[in-house]
């Protein structure tokens, strides 16, 4: 079978380039053009000198035109970016957007925090977000929906990691949706591939901590909201039924999201065992190969999950404060992004979900 042809946009960046690297080694696509801004005319190896498979392709003007032509495209470009550009795109192709252009399903979210056009809402990229429950009680996943698509939303990185942590809470009531809270160490390859003087310097950054983004402004909060209102069986509509205290703290690691999320427990919670508790994470995941809840005691370190797609889970309860606590683990650039991104793809192509992908780090 001929292999997919795929370009890529914002081909040096971060998450440009974490695609490329998964797609080099993935058996159904074949690379065929990288784009990017300011480094048009230079060869890919000048700047991803990891992916020795491609090095010898040449950085092209990121335009229709040259996006135009292949099975695949994918667009890591800034938001705002990849919206004007998308509706010049060939319909046939199959197109996901690592920004965050076509996340929001509400117009009043993407105003409260972005700004600026507002773009259609694409078949949102996270397999294993649930929707509620069927009749019969089983959980529905957007993975049913991701089947046949030709547009594709990735999620965002923080968003990932607080959705799956949380979710099963969510979905079984087993939190007050009103008190949720969102502490996340972020590695710096989050903060983009951007030279900044404030924060992101070398001398700056190491042997430090410091939080960004604080007070309700980050702009994954409304994406996080929606897909929570999704879990518990509702519309986008309902997010505003949900709040979220939200604090995403860059720390000296060039990889990795640790996410902590509690809320006060519900009623239904608070007459439940912990055993019982961890019970509805261990369903809520049950056949979700690239979730992993991790054994009793065991909890989620950043280190075990780099290079990987997968997401290490796991969920306490703290008595006293009358809480839950749920954390996940997860590489920003795999799982929080490109991965996540090939995963969708596999799946709106009829591949093997699992293909290209990995679900071992590279611990120590």
């Amino acid at each position: 079978m001929a292999k997919y042809t795929v370009a890529v946009a914002g081909a040096t960046g971060y998450a440009g380039g974490e695609a490329l690297r998964i797609l080099a080694a993935h058996p159904d696509f074949e690379v065929t053009c990288v784009a990017g801004h300011s480094s048009v005319g230079d060869k890919l190896g000048k700047h991803m000198p990891h992916i020795p498979q491609l090095a010898d392709l040449t950085v092209e003007d990121t335009t229709a035109d040259v996006l135009n032509g292949h099975d695949v495209i994918i667009l890591a470009l800034p938001h705002g970016a990849s919206g004007a550009l998308a509706a010049q795109l060939d319909p046939d192709a199959v197109v996901v957007d690592l920004g965050a252009d076509h996340r929001l399903e509400e117009k009043s979210a993407w105003d409260d925090y972005y700004g600026g056009d507002f773009y259609e809402h694409w078949t949102y990229g996270m397999p294993e977000l649930i929707l509620g429950k069927d009749d019969s009680g089983a959980y529905r996943r957007q993975r049913e929906r991701l089947a046949g698509v030709k547009r594709i939303a990735g999620p965002g990185c923080n968003v990932t990691a607080t959705t799956l942590a949380m979710q099963p809470g969510v979905a079984e009531g087993l939190v007050e949706p009103k008190g949720l809270v969102a502490d996340l160490a972020v590695g710096y390859s989050g903060a983009g591939k951007n030279l900044k003087r404030t924060n992101l310097l070398a001398a700056e950054a190491f042997g430090s901590a410091v939080p960004y983004g604080v007070g309700g402004t980050h702009r994954h909060i409304p994406e996080i909201l929606q897909n929570l209102a999704h879990a518990a069986g509702q519309d986008a509509s309902a997010a505003s039924g949900f709040a979220l205290g939200f604090t995403p703290i860059l720390v000296p690691m060039s990889r990795g999201i640790l996410a902590v999320v509690s809320a006060p427990m519900s009623a239904k919670a608070a007459s439940m065992s912990d055993d019982a508790i961890r019970a509805a994470w261990l369903n809520a995941y049950e056949g979700q190969d690239f979730i992993n809840v991790l054994p009793q005691g065991v909890l989620p370190a950043t280190a075990n999950i780099i290079g990987s797609n997968a997401a290490h889970v796991q969920v306490v309860t703290d008595r006293k404060a009358g809480r839950i606590i749920a954390f996940a683990a997860i590489d920003n650039l795999n799982r929080g992004t490109a991965g996540q991104a090939v995963q969708s793809l596999n799946i709106a192509l009829g591949l093997p979900e699992d293909a290209g992908l990995t679900k071992i780090g590279v611990a120590p």
